[in-house]
């Protein structure tokens, strides 16, 4: 097989393999081991040195986790001692001459492992074609994420591929617009906007089973990652509507709302209600910390019945979503493998000891459902897909498989970053070894 050949499209898996993803398997699979060697020869060689160096970063995060979860003195003082760990630990690498390049060396190299690793996953697909609409319409919102939209002249970029554009102007409703939208003639549909933004004009694509193409002009365009459009390419998401491959991917909803990502209920959905929130993002998270998760917290008033039917209060934060998100891995994070798997994503963050069992529980634990319920003596407080609302209990949350036609780009991925990371680590390396090798991973 020539170069050209591998470097193409693998026959048996149908995806696209490039040289780069190739040279960055190669450069994870070389730093990863390097960077561990390195570590293990300056902790024996600089013993206890190196052991008291971990001691610092281990205070560190201790010390940072109790202010945190404190006001007051007690924060100062958590967040103090965090401070002074960290101190000691840099002047003992930078006493430390000798190996403080090679301390410097292994931080880089983690760095660049990471990095390499998620370039490496990257997959492109082969999206089956799909007849270009006669009379498509973007609507696009001119202040979402910045401004892109007039940043990056949509408008005009739709109408030199014969997409019909319409404004969102402040305090017009996004829903109606799309209907006019559709009464006029519209045989497709796009939104230029934020996430909140998107689940309203998809669910009205899915209502009339239309093809829908997300525009990423939001500030963090979290549904254009998931569904495989390039972020940083906002014209080029244009073409999905001119000569876009087509793919259903599943909706969820929560009384009846859709939502294209996720509904957060406990420490940010909390912070999001605040009226400092947007002008003091970081500090308002922290600010609610305390009330979530500190020593005098009682927790959200929140009940449901967790995978095994036994029924579970929440300690800090319930997090459900359209699938399933990768969490607490150091390469896909915060991101869904897939998005047509039928399937919600529950996650419980901070439940207390022994909450809804006898056996303690772990930081956190998630699992899988079609439906899932959350009861409440009073209105919840959510973030729907990042935007602040208060909904009426029970939150009723369901999924619906298949429910949307998504036409994506030519030239985007078409898959999630972490559509190809397997579950376990040695699967993984296994993967970079098959990727070093030149042959293309499925989709998990």
């Amino acid at each position: 097989m020539g170069a050209s050949e591998r470097s193409g499209r693998d026959r048996r898996s149908g995806r696209q393999l490039n040289p780069g993803q190739r040279l960055a398997a190669i450069g994870a699979l070389v730093l990863a081991p390097a960077v561990l060697i390195l570590a293990l020869a300056i902790v024996v060689t600089e013993f206890p040195r190196g052991l008291i160096v971990l001691g610092c970063v281990v205070v560190a995060i201790a010390a940072a986790l109790y202010g945190v979860l404190r006001t007051g003195f007690a924060r100062l003082l958590g967040l103090g001692v965090a401070l002074a760990a960290l101190i000691a630990q840099g002047v003992l690498l930078i006493s430390d001459g000798d190996h403080l390049v090679e301390a410097i060396a292994i931080v880089a190299g983690l760095g660049a492992a990471t990095y390499a690793a998620r370039t490496a996953f990257r997959i492109r697909v082969d999206l089956p074609a799909a007849i270009p609409p006669q009379h498509p319409v973007l609507i696009y919102n001119p202040k979402s994420g910045g401004g892109k939209a007039e940043r990056f002249s949509l408008a005009d970029e739709a109408a030199k591929r014969g997409i019909e554009s319409v404004e969102l102007t402040r305090g017009a409703d996004l829903e109606k617009l799309a209907r006019d939208a559709v009464a006029g003639g519209a045989d497709a549909l796009a939104m230029a906007g934020g996430d909140g933004s998107q689940a309203i004009v998809a669910s009205i694509a899915s209502e009339l089973d239309l093809p829908y193409a997300c525009i990423p002009a939001g500030t963090r365009n979290h549904f254009a990652l998931d569904l495989g459009v390039d972020r940083d390419d906002v014209v080029g998401a244009l073409d999905a509507l001119v000569e876009g491959g087509e793919r259903r991917v599943d909706l969820a909803e929560v009384n009846g709302r859709v939502f294209v990502n996720n509904v957060s209920l406990g420490l940010y959905a909390e912070a999001v209600q605040r009226d400092e929130y947007r002008n003091a993002k970081i500090r308002t998270i922290l600010n609610t910390v305390p009330e979530a998760l500190g020593p005098d917290s009682e927790g959200l008033d929140l009940a449901w019945t967790g995978p095994e039917g036994e029924r579970e209060r929440s300690g800090a934060a319930l997090l459900v979503s359209n699938n399933r998100y990768r969490l607490g891995r150091a390469v896909g994070s915060g991101t869904r493998p897939r998005i047509d798997a039928g399937v919600l994503g529950v996650a419980v963050a901070g439940a207390p000891p022994g909450a809804g069992s006898e056996q303690p529980r772990k930081p956190w634990h998630e699992w899988t459902a079609t439906q899932f319920d959350v009861d409440s003596s009073r209105p919840v407080p959510a973030g729907v897909d990042g935007e602040a609302m208060t909904l009426e209990p029970p939150l009723q949350f369901r999924i619906r498989p298949g429910a949307l036609r998504v036409r994506i780009a030519p030239a985007h991925p078409g898959a999630s970053p972490s559509a190809a990371i397997p579950e376990r680590f040695w699967d993984g390396v296994r993967t970079l070894a098959e990727l070093a090798a030149g042959r293309a991973p499925d989709a998990v």
